[in-house]
């Protein structure tokens, strides 16, 4: 069976995630503490940081090869289409999400929120707070935007730039940064994905010390 070493708000964490219950491979997860740099977890992976994924021999890092590995590997469910160009611009919208959205957003917020405080770092820094509030509604603009010109992020059927994108929103939607009154659009996206068998282990995450809220799990939010 496969292991996954996992942080369970990591949004690049749950990415992988998601995939794996996707395409139904069954893992065993293993929350990993990773700021302790156990010397175990650094022999997993030098560069100390989480997923790791223990599968097929191999173990692996970085949760965008590790999705593609996964996608060549175990191709069904698709999760990658097929054209060059659609190719692309999944590739693309993944990316701006683990780069542009995390630098933006998910760093500013779940990182000063919660990550500061379990890892002992101190109290939340109100500028990049304020910063993160303000960016995630250009973001959620951009993402109506392309869900009204599609069904889905990349195109007219669901990939991993959603899941990308489902993974760094349900991880600030746990501590209630998601101003769902913003766009129907998103919450309707959100509703539809979140609704997967593929989200149930997702929605059933609890961090002690940080309750998730009401409507965290909810389908009909």
């Amino acid at each position: 069976m496969a292991k996954l070493y996992h942080v369970p708000l990591s949004p690049f964490c749950r990415k992988v995630r998601l995939v794996l219950a996707e395409k139904k491979i069954e893992c065993e997860l293993a929350e990993e503490r990773y700021w302790e740099a156990d010397a175990d977890f650094l022999r997993r992976n030098p560069a100390g940081k989480v997923p790791v994924l223990k599968i097929d021999n191999m173990t692996m890092s970085e949760s965008t090869p590790i999705c593609e590995y996964l996608e060549g590997k175990y191709p069904e469910p698709a999760l990658m289409p097929k054209g060059h160009e659609a190719k692309f611009e999944v590739r693309r919208i993944v990316a701006w999400f683990d780069d542009k959205f995390h630098s933006e957003v998910t760093s500013k917020l779940l990182y000063e929120r919660v990550n500061k405080k379990v890892m002992g770092q101190g109290f939340p820094d109100s500028t990049n707070v304020k910063a993160g509030a303000k960016a995630i509604k250009f973001h959620l603009d951009y993402m109506t935007w392309l869900l009204d010109r599609r069904r889905w992020l990349a195109g007219d059927v669901m990939t991993m730039a959603d899941f990308a994108a489902a993974a760094h929103i349900s991880s600030l939607d746990y501590i209630s940064d998601v101003d769902w009154n913003r766009s129907e659009t998103v919450k309707d996206w959100y509703a539809k994905i979140k609704s997967r068998p593929a989200f149930r282990s997702i929605l059933a995450d609890q961090v002690p010390g940080f309750p998730p809220p009401a409507h965290y799990a909810d389908l009909d939010f």
